[in-house]
């Protein structure tokens, strides 16, 4: 009997012991389950970083697309900015919303398109674009244009239909629709009710390009130009300023302003084509006029200007003739193949990287028109920098092949301001910086607010970005472009994430890289956005302050991470945890009850069987005790 006490002491220090590791289990348990909820999500970012192939499914195409022919007073002006770069994007881009609510798209500035168009949800062979596709179910204003006698209808005789065909084997086909299209907070325009196209089909760079879809700017019905000057709230023009060489942007006007002093003028003629045409006679270089018929210019459908293409295309006499008088100008520079194998660019090696030493080196050119102005073109005009060899640049000026119409794309435009007067007949060019064109024409003083009514003002600020009330967002991933190579990149990643989260206005902790590959000699890194440490989802207020900042580039960098482009997000539900993930805690605790039930069972046991081994043994009546020695005081 004297040692149950000790064995009972005993017992309940081991229950003690197992109690309290089984309860730092279950909270580190607990623990580790909330902070792997969602999958992937790294606790920290680790470099250094390894590099992967760059994914062929997306890659930054060099378009050159050259259109063929397609089948098909208000003192308010929309001014949007414009987005990218001709290199290595191929063009530029604004942004529009579609849609109550509005839906964002970045649209290619197009002049050589008379339709705008964006995919659609239910589109059968789309791309993966910059933003999500359009939803038309989502929008309680948009409508399906009837089948009538003024449009091809569908096979069911329900609904209009359109297709677009381009050049370079690329093509857009899909059904017409009729929605709001607002302009952006910058615009005093109010939104306005449009026709636009819902693509079903793409093929081709249409297919495979990252921005959404085309704003048609050209001459025709369905242009938004003319649905805007039909409608009587702007005037019969718009104007373009394409951003130099490095820098990309740019800004452009729907409606007209007033020309500058100094804008060159030149006649454009709409009976010629459905094109904007101008009237070019001659070109020279380094002074010396090009010995050229003046036909050459006037072949099928004259000289085109078209924003949608990236470089410039001239009749084969034009093109030798420019060649040989360039050739003969740079004979001292080494020549170099070109950075993609596929063309046989004219590239000139060692002649330095900055840009704004170009006119010391590469001789002007002016092209002459009929009304004898000339348009002079800088070194950034007709040449496009190598993105294999550094301090290289390549002629930007090619043969039109056995077509004989001259093709004037954005290269020829860059840092001038374009004014397409189409109510005059007549477009104006004027040689400016035009990421500072605003500034120049004083187009951004402050301007009253309009007043709430029905359709909505144009978007501005998160609560645009709409999404399901029964979606749970569980984390957010972008793609972000850097001018930069990611070696040069790498050793700045944790800066870089920082100013991410500053400019998304989350913390650190929340921003991390999934991925990092080099295109084009560009970095494209791929970011995710995932929930705070205490919750294990974003909310919707939360998520839409998100994607403003992504969609509205409010992210700043300094200079040392050049420029950037961020497309291509998408929201992500929470991931579905394992079976274990869900239910671990419940066997846990099963399992310490069931040992701790089974402990306490077992000292109960011991206890009892000793205290019976001690009181419940059998003693004879004339048993004698031993006596005990009486110990000394």
């Amino acid at each position: 009997m004297a040692r149950s006490p000790i064995q009972l002491t005993t017992t309940t220090t081991l229950l003690l012991l197992v109690f309290l590791f089984l309860t730092i289990y279950i909270q580190s348990t607990a623990a580790d389950s909330a902070d792997s909820a969602t999958p992937l999500r790294p606790s920290a970012m680790v470099l250094p970083l390894t590099l992967s192939a760059p994914n062929s499914s997306r890659t930054l195409s060099h378009s050159r697309r050259h259109l063929q022919r397609s089948e098909s007073h208000s003192t308010a002006t929309a001014r949007m900015p414009l987005y990218d770069d001709l290199i290595p994007y191929g063009y530029y881009t604004t942004r529009i919303w579609i849609g109550t609510p509005p839906q964002t798209f970045a649209l290619i500035v197009d002049t050589g398109s008379t339709l705008t168009y964006v995919p659609c949800s239910t589109c059968e062979q789309c791309g993966k674009h910059q933003d999500p596709n359009f939803q038309p179910d989502w929008s309680s204003t948009y409508q399906p244009v009837k089948c009538s006698m003024e449009c091809t209808c569908d096979s069911e005789m329900m609904h209009c239909v359109y297709d677009r065909h381009y050049a370079e084997m690329s093509s857009s086909s899909g059904v017409l629709g009729e929605d709001i299209v607002s302009f952006g907070n910058q615009s005093e325009l109010k939104p306005q009710r449009t026709v636009f196209g819902c693509e079903n089909v793409e093929t081709g760079d249409i297919y495979s390009q990252r921005a959404d879809g085309i704003m048609g700017l050209g001459r025709g019905d369905l242009s938004i130009m003319d649905q805007l000057v039909e409608k009587g709230v702007i005037s019969n023009s718009f104007s373009l300023c394409y951003g130099g060489m490095d820098i990309g942007g740019g800004a452009m006007v729907l409606g007209g302003i007033s020309p500058p002093a100094g804008m060159v003028f030149t006649h454009s003629d709409p009976a010629r084509s459905a094109y904007y045409n101008i009237d070019l006679k001659e070109i020279h270089i380094a002074g010396k006029q090009l010995p050229i018929n003046p036909m050459v210019f006037d072949g099928k459908y004259g000289t085109i200007l078209d924003s949608g293409t990236t470089y410039a295309y001239l009749p084969e006499a034009a093109f030798k003739a420019f060649k040989d008088a360039i050739m003969k100008e740079l004979n001292s520079f080494k020549l170099i193949q070109g950075p993609d194998p596929n063309y046989n660019d004219i590239c000139f090696s060692g002649v330095g990287s900055d840009v704004s030493q170009l006119s010391k080196t590469f001789p002007a050119v002016d092209m002459v028109f009929s009304n004898g102005n000339r348009l002079s073109l800088s070194p950034e005009n007709y040449l496009f920098q190598h993105s294999k060899a550094h301090g290289a640049y390549c002629l930007g000026i090619f043969q039109n092949e056995n077509d004989q119409t001259t093709l004037l794309g954005g290269i020829i435009v860059r840092n001038t301001l374009v004014m397409y007067d189409r109510e005059h007949l007549k477009i104006g060019f004027w040689k400016t910086n035009c990421s500072e064109i605003w500034e120049i024409l004083h187009l951004l003083s402050p301007h009253p607010a309009l007043p709430s009514a029905s359709p909505p003002l144009a978007p501005s600020g998160p609560q645009f970005y709409t999404m399901p009330e029964d979606l749970i967002v569980g984390f957010i991933t972008f793609e972000m472009i850097l001018s930069i190579m990611p070696p040069k990149l790498k050793p700045h990643l944790t800066k870089l994430a920082a100013f991410v989260a500053h400019g998304l206005e989350v913390d650190t902790s929340q921003v991390h890289l999934l991925n990092i590959i080099s295109e084009h000699g560009h970095s494209v890194i791929t970011w995710a956005i995932y929930p705070a440490r205490s919750g294990d989802y974003i909310s919707h207020a939360a998520a839409r302050n998100i994607l403003a900042g992504i969609v509205e580039h409010r992210v700043s960098l300094p200079s040392m991470f050049g420029n950037y482009q961020v497309f291509d997000w998408s929201i992500e539900p929470p991931a579905e945890r394992t079976w274990w993930q869900q239910h671990h805690l419940a066997v846990v605790m099963t399992i310490f009850i069931t040992i701790l039930l089974g402990l306490l069972a077992s000292g109960m046991w011991f206890v009892w069987r000793r205290r019976w081994r001690s009181f419940g043994s059998y003693k004879p009546v004339n048993y004698v005790f031993p006596e005990h020695e009486l110990q000394p005081l």
